[in-house]
Parts: C-alpha cells; structure tokens; sequence
C-alpha cells in the first residue's frame, strides 16, 4: 500500500473534529461545577458540626452526670465500708491473707520491697514479715 492511500485511509477512520466551543463558557461552566461542589461540602459540614453538637448536649452531657452520679454513690459505699472495717479492727483495714502468688518479689524494686505508688493504707507493705 502506498504512503499516500494508507494517509487517506487512516484520515478517514478518525473522528470527525469537535466543533469549537467557547472557551469563555468552558470555563464559567467549570467556575459553577466547583461552586456547586464548595456549597455541598459546606452544607455537609455544617449539618455534620449540627450533629455532634446536638450529640454532646444532649448524649454525652447527661451520660456524664448519671455516671459521675454512679461513681460518686459506688465511691461513697466503699468508703463508708472501710471505715466500718477500720473501726473493728483498731482503725486498720485488715490485711488479705498472704497468698504465694500475690505480690511476688523476686529481687526488690530499686527503691524497696513496694510498689512506686505505695498507699499503706490501701496496700500490704511488704517489708512487714507475718507472724
């Protein structure tokens, strides 16, 4: 096939050539598309900021008080319980029994026998052998 057949051969299977556009209306189309795409994000994000306000007046805030009302009650029982210990037992809380596999010390901490956050009054001190 010669060079100037296989030409015309390929010039008539493209496309025909698109009609020209205004390229001042391309770009006011294109302008209004991401407007309308920043007025949606933005509509999105305020429903969304609605939400989670409406979520923590009315979900979070309450949940807050009834457990922090829980807690307060459950803390001022156990309270109330120690002291009734403490007061039978000379004002000390009684101490667990000693289990072998409760408080294992293998070698001291660098500062001794207990623990960092030591409570003597919450706590078994270690340094103390039983009878």
């Amino acid at each position: 096939m010669s060079l100037l057949a296989r030409r015309a051969l390929l010039r008539s299977y493209r496309p025909a050539v698109r009609a020209y556009t205004d390229s001042a209306t391309a770009v006011e189309q294109a302008k209004a598309k991401w407007l309308a795409n920043q007025q949606a994000i933005e509509h999105h994000a305020l429903q969304t900021t609605d939400f989670w306000r409406k979520m923590s007046y009315y979900v979070c805030i309450p949940a807050l008080a009834v457990f922090g009302t829980y807690v307060y009650n459950v803390e001022i029982e156990h309270g109330a319980h120690n002291e009734h210990l403490m007061s039978e037992n000379d004002g000390k809380l009684p101490q667990p029994p000693r289990y072998e596999y409760l408080n294992r010390r293998q070698k001291p901490y660098p500062w001794g026998m207990n623990s960092l956050f030591f409570n003597p009054k919450t706590q078994r001190d270690m340094t103390v052998q039983d009878e």
